[in-house]
């Protein structure tokens, strides 16, 4: 509808700031109130402003998506609305890409304002913030249940983790946090291996998609990995993998050394994509790409050229992790996957800050076990323990 205006709701928030966050936004028109669409998703560990400025920029992508000329936009964040308002100065560079990503969206609308409004008329963002906050924490939705809410849009191709946001929502959140112990069989537990040697990793070259195969060592330390296993657990339920082969081939020899087990490939377990990176030593990168790789080191918003962000990665393991959550609850599983997607794993379970990222090394092969409960409660048990490879 040409001319049409309409308000944007949008919400995010943190259990832990930083801790696993996600946001929500609603889309109305302006006269009716009709609600014209709704955006929610997990994304990782992140801080309270961080899910509240993605947020505002879901909110517009999906505002610009109903033709939309003019914008209000609604949020309880005192922060948000004045920095894009202009009366504040952004001093967080962290939050600086994000605000620039905004005011290109709102540079496509013929006029946007801002309004701070009080938490409680922000309920429906609210609520679906929370809901990809119980996902982003692990816990797993519950049974949809028919919602009173307004009428909804259909959902767009390619909006991750709306629909499971979206059921959790009607339902109101009650994730309370709690060291209390959680007796460990009724726990999802999830035995989080790297996959093998390659030969970018020997050489330190970045390997995101390429399917690069597993070397001799690879498939040496694969086997060493099997019978660590094996060892460890009674039973498992599957070995699920990343669909590229250096984790596909170690995770049919780990089920071999179970008996057996069936392979799951999943999608979402893929490395990250490190577009024209692909390939090349860090050093390679730092000579031609300095201002880039300084902007991906100081924020997991940033992609490398022609790739994906951190944060884009977070939303898939995110997403990952609640299907098997759902399908496996109170199983044991192994998951082979990448440097990345593991470190992102351990780091939203330990609620550690996107430093994390960076500092936290992982060996080929390296293995760690992180223990899941139905109530979000998450305990890790190991990270990157390399003693089955002495010797290879």
């Amino acid at each position: 509808m040409p001319g049409r205006k309409v308000v944007v709701e949008a919400d995010g928030g943190a259990r832990g700031n930083p801790g696993p966050a996600g946001y929500g936004a609603v889309v109305r028109d302006a006269v009716s109130g009709e609600v014209l669409a709704e955006r929610s998703e997990s994304i990782g560990v992140a801080t309270n402003n961080v899910a509240e400025y993605r947020g505002l920029i879901a909110g517009l992508e999906a505002a610009r998506e109903t033709g939309a000329a003019g914008v209000e936009v609604r949020m309880d964040s005192k922060l948000v609305v004045e920095q894009m308002a202009g009366r504040w100065q952004i001093k967080n560079p962290g939050l600086r890409p994000l605000a620039a990503q905004a005011a290109g969206l709102v540079r496509k609308f013929d006029s946007v304002t801002y309004t701070w409004i009080p938490r409680e008329r922000n309920r429906h963002a609210d609520a679906l913030a929370n809901a990809a906050m119980d996902l982003a924490a692990g816990k797993v939705p519950q049974a949809a249940r028919d919602s009173a809410a307004e009428p909804i849009a259909a959902t767009p191709a390619g909006a991750t983790g709306r629909a499971e946001a979206h059921e959790v929502a009607a339902q109101g959140s009650t994730a309370k946090s709690s060291w209390e112990p959680r007796p460990a069989e009724t726990a999802t537990r999830l035995l989080l291996l790297r996959h093998g040697e390659t030969e970018y990793t020997a050489r330190g070259r970045y390997s995101g998609r390429g399917d690069v195969p597993l070397s001799d060592r690879g498939l040496a330390q694969a086997g060493a990995t099997a019978r660590r296993v094996a060892g460890l657990v009674d039973s498992v339920a599957a070995v699920v993998s990343s669909p590229l082969s250096r984790c596909t081939s170690m995770a049919g020899i780990v089920a071999g050394g179970l008996g057996g087990v069936p392979v799951v490939v999943e999608p979402d377990l893929i490395e990250c994509d490190f577009g024209e990176w692909e390939g090349r030593t860090f050093a390679e990168v730092r000579e031609r790409w300095p201002a880039e790789l300084d902007a991906w080191l100081a924020s997991p918003a940033v992609a490398p050229p022609g790739g994906e962000s951190f944060v884009q990665v977070g939303t898939r393991v995110s997403r990952a992790m609640a299907k098997l959550l759902a399908g496996y609850p109170g199983e044991t599983l192994v998951v082979v996957s990448h440097v990345s997607p593991v470190k992102i794993a351990l780091r939203d379970a330990l609620a550690a800050t996107d430093a994390f990222l960076h500092r936290l090394y992982l060996d080929p092969a390296g293995l760690s076990i992180l223990d899941i409960w139905p109530d979000g409660g998450m305990a890790v048990r190991t990270v990157n323990d390399t003693a089955h490879l002495t010797g290879i």
